[in-house]
């Protein structure tokens, strides 16, 4: 894959489509690597017209820092430090090394390196909520915002099923591949789609144990969930975008609930809210049918 230096980074992208069509940036969320986007939802958006940009966040997959190589060894507060400090109004952002304010930095300095005026930008959970700060502090990047299985960041929303957050932040067994496989399925039973639309549990194995062949980068893990139980609450900013915005969510995530997906859209001035029944919170190839049936629409009215 090629790779293009921007906010300090070497970020790793692939690219699908014509680079003279309009870009459409793909930011994936928290433990994502690039490889999570499924090819035919790149594929059909690249057939619409767009070129595809997806990426490797930072201290995730290949994208590498360039210029805080000393951060590969920062191991960041304890989650419950942090949970507990942003619960009792303290600046906990002060104490981890980034927060998602700088990831949407990355992401805005990485359509510019790459030639773009402005992009589409899609986020799925915590991309989701790095697109929404992209349209906030980077709004000349940004040509649409496409939030997807996230939240506006107010604290008042109703919280993840404990069985689901629990499942995000299990570990496996062991580091082996295989204990890393079965923790994948047992996560996207508790917190993924329907049977209907959730794929195999040998296709979840599979994928799991493929990401950690590419990269296994445990530390970056943790920081990037530091960074997003330190990100600065942001929903009471979210009347400012001016931006046409779709939201899009399903009906059955018990990690991050509709009625989060729903505040964003009631934030945002003029934005759409669509929900996908039997969808959780997963990106499985079955539900990219309908996810491309709002999208393509929406996208072909601006």
């Amino acid at each position: 894959m090629p790779r293009v230096r921007a906010n300090g980074l070497e970020i790793e992208y692939e690219e699908t489509g014509s680079p003279d069509n309009p870009m459409i940036l793909l930011v994936s969320g928290y433990m994502g690597q690039m490889t999570e986007w499924p090819a035919r939802f790149k594929q059909d958006l690249a057939d619409a017209g767009r070129r595809v940009i997806v990426f490797d966040n930072r201290d995730i997959g290949l994208t590498t820092a360039v210029d805080d190589p000393a951060l590969e060894d920062c191991i960041p507060p304890p989650m419950e430090e942090l949970m507990q400090g942003a619960a009792e109004g303290e600046p906990v952002h002060e104490r981890v090394p980034y927060v998602l304010d700088d990831m949407a930095a990355d992401a805005a300095a990485l359509i510019e390196a790459l030639g773009a005026e402005q992009a589409d930008v899609l986020g799925l959970s915590m991309g989701g909520m790095i697109v929404q700060l992209m349209a906030l502090n980077h709004p000349d990047r940004v040509r649409t915002l496409i939030p997807v299985m996230t939240t506006s960041g107010d604290p008042a929303l109703p919280p993840a099923q404990p069985e689901a957050l629990e499942a995000l932040t299990a570990e496996p067994e062991s580091e082996t591949l295989e204990a890393i496989g079965d923790l994948a399925v047992r996560t996207y039973h508790a917190i993924g789609s329907h049977p209907d639309l959730r794929a195999s549990d040998n296709e979840l194995r599979a994928a799991a144990m493929a990401d950690v062949r590419r990269a296994n980068r445990p530390l970056g893990l943790a920081r990037q969930f530091a960074a997003l139980l330190a990100q600065p609450r942001w929903h009471d900013r979210l009347e400012t975008i001016g931006k046409p915005t779709l939201v899009l969510h399903g009906q059955m995530d018990r990690l991050i609930p509709p009625d989060c997906g729903r505040d964003i859209a009631r934030r945002i001035p003029g934005a759409d809210f669509r929900a996908i029944e039997k969808w959780g919170h997963d990106l499985p190839e079955a539900v990219v049918p309908d996810l491309l049936d709002e999208i393509l629409p929406f996208l072909a009215r601006i």
